[in-house]
This record gives C-alpha cells, structure tokens and sequence, in this order.
C-alpha cells in the first residue's frame, strides 16, 4: 500500500533482504530526507512521515473515504533494483544430505544436476519428491512453485537396488529408519499413509493392514513387495523397501470353495488358553450363508424388538431385556440367564466356595442368523440341556445383532480371553451364530473349553460338548489340586535345601575368616621378629661430642611424627634402611624422600656411605608409601 510494489517475488526478496523487518523494508524503498518523501513523478514532493499512521489532525483534513494508514507514494524503478531470490534446499538420500542453494529462477533440473555430481546418481533415475505443489518435471521453474526460503525434498530411486553393506552400523542405522508405506486398499480405492520403523517385519504390517481392511492375513493380495521380500519375517530394513517412501497395493484373495467336511462339521473345539498366540484363529473356518436370508425371507424381518438395546449402559438392565425378550419368543423353559456384568458372572462361577464353583456358559446371539430361530427353539430349550446347564453351569448371554453391542462384547472379550478368543468371535459370519462358548476359571486366566455353533441342531451332540467340558473341568480341578501338592513338597523340599546351603555357607565363611586371621597374626609375628632382628644389629647411635663426622637425620612418617637419629658420616645408606625399617616402615613398602632437591633416596646405592649420598651433616626426609 505505501510502496506500489505489487510483484510478490520483489516484495519478498525486499523482505529477506532486511531480515524481515517490515519497517526497515520499506524506508529502504523510500527514499526520504527530513522527513520529506520524494517521488520523481512530475517533481512532486509529499510532506509528511515516511510510513506510520497518520495524526488525527491530518485525518480529518484528508479525503474521508480514505482509509489506508500509510501515505502512498510511487516508486522509482531506479530505487528498487530486482535482485535474484535465493532458494536452500535440504535434500534427504537414504544415510545422506545435501544442501542446494539456487536462484528461483533455476529449474527442477538444476537441482538434479547439482544432486547427480554430489550423489553420483543419474539423473534420469531420480525421482524427486517433497513438492507442495502437483506435478512437477525438469523444466518447471522454481519461480513458478511460490516455494519458501528454506525447503526439504527427498530423492527415491526405484530403479537402481539398495547398497548393500556389511558393516553392523549401517544396519542399525537402517533398522533406526522409519519407512512410510503407502497401502491402496483396491477394492475400496482408499490409501493408507502407514509409518513402521526399519525392525518392523513384513508379517506386523500385514497384520495392521489387516485391523485396517478386515482382509485376514491369508486372504490378502499384495502387489509392489520387492523381489527380495520373500519371507514375512523380513524385517523392513533388509526387504529391499524404498527409503523413505514405498507404495503397496492389497486386495481380497477369493475364498476357496467350502468343502464338505466344512459343511458336517458340527462343532469348533478350540480348547485355548486366553493369553496364546493371536494368529492361530485369524485363518478360522467360514461357513454358512453369507446374506443371511433363507427361502429369500430375511429373518430379521420376523423380529418384533431387539433383544438388547443398543449401547446399554448397564449390563444387568440389557441382560433383564434379553431375558424378558426371549422368553416372550421362545417359552418360559430356557436356561436360567446370569443377570449382571460378566465379571460378576465370572465371580459367581469360578470364586466361589469350592463345592459352588461351576463352569460359565456365555449364549452369544444374532438377530440376522436363519439359524437362530431353530437352534433356540430345539436345543437351547430342551428340556435336558436347561436342566443339565442350571445344575452345573452359571449360564450368561449377549446380543451380537447391533455393531455396537458387538464391539462391546469383543473389547470384554479381549479383557477377560485375549486376542486370541476375541479373534476367533470377530471372524464368525453372522451364518455361524448363535455361538455357545465352555469357559473355565484357572487361577492365572480363564481358557475357552468349547465353541458350539448355531449348526448344532441335535440335542444329543449338544449334550455330549457339553458333558465333555464338565468332565475336562473335574480332571482338571483334580490335576491342579495335585499339582497344588506337588508344588507345595517341592517348595518345602527348596527350603530346606536352601536352609542347609545357607548353613553350610556360613560355616565355610567363618572357618575362611579364621584361616584368614591365622594368616595375618603369622605375618605380623614374622615382621615383628624381622624388626627386632634389625633393631638389634643396628651400630650404636655416637653421641654429639663424638669426634667422628657424624650425620644427624630428621624423618617424618607419614601420620605426620617424626624421629631423629645420629648416624655417622662414613656409615652406609643400608644402615639408614634398617633403622627406618625397625620403626615399622619396611623400605620394601615404604620410599625415603629427600626434600632439597627432592630425590627418592631408595633409588640410591644402598652401599653407599651418607657423605656419599650428601645426607651430611643434617637431613630431613619423609616416607611416603609406594603405590
């Protein structure tokens, strides 16, 4: 508004120039001098501020329908030279970097060029990706990308084959990587952006791939793995991906023809402990119809109310509901439904007084089932099966027909069984259900006896699962009791092992310190007997008047005492030695230092007399432990 620049490159290379300093920028435009804005239009001059809003004074007195806050005045192109706007790019290759600087006048193909010197990469196997914009080729101008100051790309190379290396710190380096995937879902044409580190392996992605799609691992139909990804256990680093970036494809496998056995199958007996491996259910048989009509009836046409509402707050309420709503259907002789959370059901059932426990028995229905209506009306509330379950089950049940209950049900499923059974329940077509589950109480998790299926239509084999599961659980509450004992002698048998080791341990501890005492009284008795031997042979000390030469040393140990004696000049440096060491300073152990100059005088020639050694007449030496 005040400078007339309408070129947004100019405005912003004015802008860089002056560090983005929007006053600076413009006063850097305008020429001014006192005050006064010059203009070379026609010689005319404007009073006035060179930018700033204007007083309220000179507001009134101008036009009214005037609203800018900065005085315009036009330009000389003289004034404002355009200077070459100067773009840094950061470009990512695999381990490397480089940085390129250029004029946005350049092109995309000055940049490859730069990047081919530097990489030693051809040009034509680039491809260089990062653009904000769409698509961009070697002839595009930098100028016309509107592009920022500071910008980071990236190069891939699909056609060349990944460096290989062997030293163990480029493969961490890679392992360290985070590869971006991007999944296109073909049958729905949706992509997935998916971010794994190099130490993913191939089979984790096809199993997030799977959470995402509903495409079970088996079923999935990958295009663009590299020729190199031939085991799911790869990891991603060493696959051969492009770094950083990588495009898949999946689609749904067709479903192999159900077989006849599949079809005579009458029960599912998975027989799993809740905190096993989640892939052993994910390629679960499917069966049944997969629209679930019959003779073209629907039969969710024939329900008057759901059994359960959705998004129940309260269990108990959904489970009085679902209680109500299938005796209504159904007749009054029907199991005895357990009306409370399922965790209180597993209370009830397992934690009990040992001669109350009984197994759970969790019903799962499903409105959209054409099997639902028989196998409620003919085996569920036979007479045998209601009695059987009442004496010797706590029997509790969910409607699966709403997305939300179902969801509901695999999340406490997931808590209370593991991945492993809520797999097994969210892979059942609705054709499968009504499913009736044998569960178990253990003392560290609860495990899944049987799976019977809405195809069960004989009360005898219904019976018979049932019966199989009652007498698994007597064996087994018989094995753990004696597993209890076993557990309990072993334990004892530890201890007391453990208490005679600790005995043992002791002993021997108190016999080595005494051996050690030994030692050590020996030692002190052998250098005692060693310093009075060396007390005994020392010469006399001569006294002061003596006519001899005689030298007089002053020794300070290091706790800081000192002691004095006279020895003569023609004595040897060994008799100086022996003294020191009758005072407990073995010159083994100990070093004689001399102050001026400072020496180590047990480095000397021990045969040596003190005049030799210069400790005459009068020396002070310190004694130093060695190390």
């Amino acid at each position: 508004a005040c400078t007339g620049i309408e070129n947004i490159d100019e405005a912003i290379t004015l802008l860089e120039q002056n560090n983005w300093d929007l006053v600076a920028a413009i006063n850097g435009v305008i020429p001014q001098e006192n005050g006064i804005l010059q203009s070379e239009y026609g010689g005319e001059t404007l009073h006035g501020p060179a930018y700033g809003p204007t007083s309220h004074s000179t507001a009134a007195s101008s036009t009214p329908s005037s609203s800018s806050a900065f005085r315009h005045v036009v330009p000389s192109r003289q004034i404002v030279e355009r200077q070459p706007r100067m773009l840094d790019f950061r470009v990512e290759y695999r381990d490397r970097n480089v940085d390129v600087v250029l004029e946005d006048s350049s092109t995309v193909g000055d940049i490859k060029h730069i990047l081919e010197n530097e990489l030693q990469i051809p040009a034509s196997k680039m491809l260089l990706k990062g653009w904000k914009t769409g698509d961009v080729d070697d002839s595009t101008v930098l100028k016309t990308l509107h592009l920022p100051k500071n910008n980071s790309l990236y190069v891939l190379t699909p056609d060349l084959p990944p460096p290989s290396s062997s030293h163990s710190g480029a493969l961490q380096e890679s392992l360290n990587q985070n590869f971006m995937l991007i999944v296109t879902h073909r049958e729905v044409q949706r992509e997935y952006n998916l971010n794994f580190s190099g130490s993913s392996t191939i089979q984790e992605v096809k199993r997030n791939v799977y959470d995402l799609t509903s495409i079970p691992v088996r079923h999935q139909l990958w295009e663009g793995w590299p020729p190199s990804a031939t085991d799911d256990s790869m990891t991603l680093a060493v696959s051969g991906l492009t770094f950083p970036c990588h495009r898949l494809t999946v689609g749904r496998r067709s479903s192999p023809v159900q077989t006849r056995e599949q079809s005579e199958e009458q029960c599912t007996d998975v027989h799993m402990v809740s905190d096993s491996d989640g892939d052993d259910f994910e390629d679960a048989t499917e069966f049944g119809v997969d629209d679930g009509e019959m003779f073209g009836v629907a039969s969710s046409a024939l329900r008057k109310s759901p059994m359960m509402p959705e998004n129940a707050e309260n269990e108990g309420d959904a489970l009085l509901q679902f209680t109500a709503e299938f005796s209504s259907r159904y007749g009054d002789c029907h199991p005895v439904y357990f009306i409370g959370s399922l965790e209180a059901a597993f209370q009830e059932a397992f934690y009990g007084k040992a001669r109350d426990r009984k197994l759970l028995a969790i019903y799962l229905h499903h409105d959209e089932s054409v099997l639902t209506n028989v196998f409620c009306s003919q085996m569920l509330c036979a007479e045998s099966i209601v009695s059987y379950l009442s004496q010797n089950f706590i029997t509790w049940a969910w409607d699966m027909t709403k997305e939300a209950n179902r969801a509901r049900f695999l999340t406490m499923c997931t808590r209370h069984f593991g991945s492993v059974v809520a797999q097994t329940i969210r892979t059942q077509k609705t054709d499968q259900f009504p499913l009736f589950l044998i569960i178990m109480g253990k003392r560290s998790s609860n495990e899944v006896l049987n799976v019977i299926q809405g195809r069960v239509l004989n009360c005898s084999e219904v019976m018979r699962v049932v019966a199989r599961g009652i007498t698994f659980s007597a064996k087994d509450e018989r094995e753990a009791r004696e597993n209890v004992k076993r557990e309990q002698d072993e334990a004892y048998r530890i201890s007391l092992e453990a208490d005679r080791a600790k005995r043992e341990a002791q002993e021997r501890e108190m016999a080595e310190q005494f051996r050690l005492e030994q030692i050590r009284k020996e030692q002190e008795e052998e250098r005692e007997a060693i310093r009075l031997s060396l007390e005994q042979s020392l010469p006399p000390e001569p006294k002061e008047e003596s006519t001899e030469s005689v030298s007089k040393l002053r020794i300070r140990t290091p706790s800081g005492e000192f002691f004095e004696r006279r020895f003569l000049a023609s004595s040897k440096l060994q008799v100086v030695f022996d003294f020191v060491a009758s005072k407990g300073y073995p010159w083994e152990e100990y070093k004689l230092l001399g102050t001026f100059p400072r020496r180590d005088v047990t480095q000397l020639d021990p045969n040596k007399s003190l005049l030799e050694v210069k400790l005459y007449p009068q020396e002070t030496l310190f004694l130093e432990a060695k190390e």
